[in-house]
């Protein structure tokens, strides 16, 4: 095909004529090796691709070290065996391969997400007999201490289509999907979802609010799943000289709170300042949120460093 020298190209025709210039590949993990992510390749047989038979974990990585990994890695046991997937490898084989790959990849602040599935057999509902599971992880950098969000965030409010097990951290997230691309759409950061009105969780975060000095946040269920940050909150609020309740709130509370802030392996803490077209107090991060995220970050670096 002969592609005539014109400025009139249509711009992806005037893209083909640029010279290719060198990538830089990340370095990827699956079923046991090393390789480039143009080399990481799953089947299309595999079940978490046809039917989202697999589960996930993302820990998040601060000054180059893993953080809290070894508290996702219990919860990606438990996920596995609420599925009865068996364990491809043991714990501490999996932890040092994230490490491994934070470490090849150079990256200082990130994450590393590391997903496992019930492998590739023939499309079929039912469980296959003497299928190995697939597992592969990636590391990607993020900002983190210096996340250009810390200043407040807005949440847009969408009802809670999910499944009955939320406890479980499947693969199958299109009910997430579709209220993360909601409040895109609405110009927001998060989705709040709710239950009747009833707050469940953020899209990928656990939502807390604070009154009168004291923070709530709803308590563990198989509504909500439980996150590794939420726990870590809990344990640092002594440190923040926050007192905590955990207690269900409504959207209508939310809306009406002193402070409402979120919580995600990759997100720390997150002040929300409006809620959909709804101030939260006086539209900045509130003193509780700014004192847990101040002591969740200082752990962090003791952890790290």
């Amino acid at each position: 095909m002969v592609i005539p020298h014109s400025s009139s190209h249509p711009r992806a025709v005037r893209d083909l004529l640029k010279p290719t210039l060198p990538v830089s590949l990340r370095t990827c993990w699956i079923n046991g090796s090393y390789v480039s992510e143009a080399d990481a390749h799953v089947s299309i047989f595999d079940r978490s691709v046809l039917f989202g038979d697999g589960v996930y974990e993302v820990a998040a990585v601060f000054n180059g070290r893993l953080l809290d990994a070894d508290r996702h890695l219990v919860r990606l046991e438990r996920s596995m065996r609420e599925i009865a997937l068996p364990a491809p490898a043991s714990s501490a084989e999996l932890e040092a391969v994230m490490q491994e790959l934070a470490t090849r990849n150079g990256i200082t602040e990130g994450l590393v997400y590391l997903q496992v599935t019930r492998g590739a057999a023939e499309r079929d509902f039912a469980f296959p007999d003497h299928v190995q599971p697939t597992v592969f992880a990636f590391a990607r950098p993020k900002k983190l201490s210096d996340d250009p969000n810390q200043h407040g965030i807005r949440v847009h409010v969408v009802p809670d289509i999910r499944w009955q097990r939320c406890d479980i951290k499947s693969t199958a997230m299109l009910a997430q999907v579709l209220a993360k691309q909601a409040a895109r759409q609405a110009g927001a950061f998060e989705a709040m979802m709710h239950e009747d009105g009833l707050v469940t969780e953020g899209g990928s975060s656990n939502l807390w609010i604070v009154r009168d000095g004291i923070a709530y946040t709803r308590p563990l269920s198989r509504d909500i799943l439980a996150g590794i940050t939420r726990h870590v909150c809990l344990d640092v609020a002594d440190e923040a000289q926050v007192s905590v309740v955990q207690r269900a709130f409504t959207v209508e509370q939310a809306i009406n709170a002193d402070e409402c802030f979120i919580t995600s392996a990759t997100s720390f803490v997150l002040p929300v300042t409006r809620i959909d077209e709804h101030v939260v107090g006086n539209g900045a991060p509130g003193p509780v949120t700014l004192r847990m995220r101040d002591a969740y970050l200082a752990r962090a670096h003791r952890l790290t460093t």
